[in-house]
């Protein structure tokens, strides 16, 4: 498991990469075959914001926390990242029980939120492939990242969709029409 660890505005106590990688450890047990951690950690006024985002055999699993001191957040995060494995794992053995024909092409990558300004422009722009997948699948990939919204290739109508998350907890797929 490679660990990249950027830091951005605040100091990190000696020894936090051994810290990380011993924390990390439990998630081992629950994904397979990790390939890459990245590890950001900022400042937000008095917060200590962490970042964590998983690569496991094209899965990515993203995460983020804050509290006063940088290892409490990393605790909390790793917690709730284990929390939402496990949901999401249960999910998927649920779905193979009752349609084992079916398999995920787990592939995403997450979008970041820019800042609110006067007037909004585009600060960023992500490109990352696309596989084909059942709206089921995208929305566990979704709830994977922890993001409001996944955008994705549907594999039975083989046009580009969005599904979304709405304010009552239900999802909502957004589907163009030519």
């Amino acid at each position: 498991m490679q660990i990249n660890i950027t830091v951005k505005g605040v100091a990190v106590p000696p020894g936090f990469k051994e810290l990380a990688e011993r924390k990390l450890s439990k998630l081992e047990r629950l994904l397979r075959n990790i390939d890459k951690v990245d590890i950001t950690c900022s400042r937000e006024r008095q917060w200590r914001v962490v970042e964590i985002m998983i690569s496991a055999n094209g899965l990515l699993v993203r995460g983020e926390d804050r509290a006063t001191d940088i290892q409490s957040a990393v605790d909390s995060l790793v917690a709730k990242l284990e929390r939402r494995i496990k949901k999401s794992r249960s999910k998927l053995l649920d779905r193979y029980r009752e349609a084992p024909e079916t398999r995920p092409a787990w592939e995403a990558e997450s979008e970041e939120e820019g800042e609110d300004t006067a007037e909004p422009s585009l600060v960023r722009s992500k490109h990352f492939p696309v596989k084909p997948m059942a709206p089921e699948e995208a929305s566990a990939q979704m709830e994977l990242l922890g993001h409001d919204f996944y955008v994705f290739m549907n594999a039975e109508t083989e046009q580009v969709n969005v599904l979304y998350r709405r304010k009552d907890g239900n999802y909502g797929l957004i589907e163009p029409e030519f």
